[in-house]
């Protein structure tokens, strides 16, 4: 049964690269949940959480992007959703504020204050809906040297131009009291804004959304660890054909994602794989194929061993859809950063962990049981602060 079109939005999505793949999708999925919200909630993990936010599917969306075409032409040109499925919600979706993302030969003071009178505007327009900040930027360049950026006063002033263009977004919602959600393989979480956040009282959740292959590598690693199975090597290959799998060719750009896939092996099994041979044997590649699209396929040998050393192998094939997979999970992760706000956390939130490849924070849950449990508890004690406060104020 359809639902009321419009609902009072009781949360508000601002995401950077709001033209891509994963944030016209996520467009898509805003929209459609206003009108057939039942074609959405069943995908995600918070639709029967954090009753105080609201109906979930009470969402509105802006955002920045650096792309000239109008939303709609952007959701024609990914192809991740056949046209039936967005097609009825063309009005509201051309209805969508998004802003020009700011210049790059800026320095970022300039950039700051550009986004921070977006953001007023955005906030004007939905003068009661919690705001929650999404980077949805494609992977870049690391920015050189964070040490010598001991404050954000610092960050301002000093960085110049060609720095790592998440910053800015992340210091403009900080600074307005808007909670961060990083669901790129970028690192903005740097000591000078977590110290920032921790004083504006805003959470930020991250880095580096984990939509598909290292998802279940983590259930397979986690299940295989707990039956006692040595990993002897593992090799992963994506295949992908949308704007994203094009930006990983740049070895640069590639970085930190491949080393937040490989990393998490280790961690989780407790010892290097391929320790016997003296060098790793866990491989993760990423190759572009343009006719994949978004389509990404996911290929995984694994390569263990039982009792006596006796060996044995898994083989995993997962034909995915990378935007689809993706734009569900951010959205989770608005309403976790929304809820978190609301109880009164502040600053990286490792317990997350659930969501993301390499979560931010220390003492971050590592295996799959470990890191539900941690979501589990999380849920528990922002409901309980969130208890604590509204009989407070009776």
């Amino acid at each position: 049964m359809d639902r009321p079109s419009d609902r009072t939005p009781q949360l508000l999505l601002l995401v950077a690269g709001a033209k891509g793949a994963i944030g016209t999708t996520l467009a898509a999925t805003v929209a459609a949940m206003q009108k057939t919200p039942q074609l959405v909630l069943p995908g995600l993990t918070t639709a029967d959480k954090f009753l105080f936010l609201g109906e979930c599917p009470s969402v509105a969306m802006a955002g920045w992007d650096k792309s000239d075409d109008e939303i709609i032409g952007a959701i024609a040109r990914h192809g991740v959703l056949p046209e039936e499925m967005w097609r009825p919600h063309e009005s509201r979706l051309a209805r969508l504020s998004v802003f020009n993302a700011p210049d790059a030969t800026c320095t970022m003071a300039e950039q700051v204050k550009q986004l921070r009178a977006d953001i007023r505007q955005c906030r004007k327009r939905h003068p009661d809906a919690r705001p929650v900040m999404v980077n949805l930027l494609p992977a870049a360049y690391d920015i050189s040297d964070p040490a010598r950026y001991t404050t954000v006063d610092q960050l301002l002033s000093k960085a110049g131009t060609g720095i790592l263009p998440d910053l800015a977004y992340v210091v403009a919602a900080i600074g307005a009291g808007i909670p961060v959600v990083n669901f790129t393989p970028n690192t903005v979480e740097l000591p000078a804004i977590c110290d920032l956040a921790v004083a504006k009282g805003v959470p930020i959740a991250g880095r580096d959304g984990k939509t598909g292959q290292t998802y279940f590598k983590v259930v397979l690693a986690s299940a295989l660890k707990a039956r006692g199975l040595y990993v002897d090597g593992w090799y992963s290959l994506n295949i992908l054909g949308n704007a994203d799998g094009l930006n990983l060719m740049d070895p640069d750009h590639a970085r930190g994602k491949l080393n937040n896939k490989t990393h998490l092996l280790d961690d989780i099994l407790g010892y290097p794989v391929g320790e016997r041979y003296g060098r790793s044997a866990h491989k993760v590649h990423i190759d572009y194929h343009p006719p994949r699209g978004d389509a990404k396929e996911a290929w995984d040998v694994i390569d263990i061993r039982g009792i006596f050393g006796m060996p044995m192998s898994l083989r995993l094939n997962l034909q995915g859809r990378d935007s689809i997979l993706a734009a569900p999970m951010a959205l989770d992760l608005a309403r976790w950063a929304a809820a978190l706000q609301a109880a009164g956390f502040a600053g990286p939130v490792p317990d997350l962990g659930f969501y993301f490849k390499k979560p931010v924070g220390s003492d971050a849950p590592v295996t799959f049981e470990n890191q539900l449990a941690a979501l589990d508890r999380l849920e528990s004690r922002i409901e309980s602060r969130i208890h604590e406060r509204s009989h407070g104020n009776r």
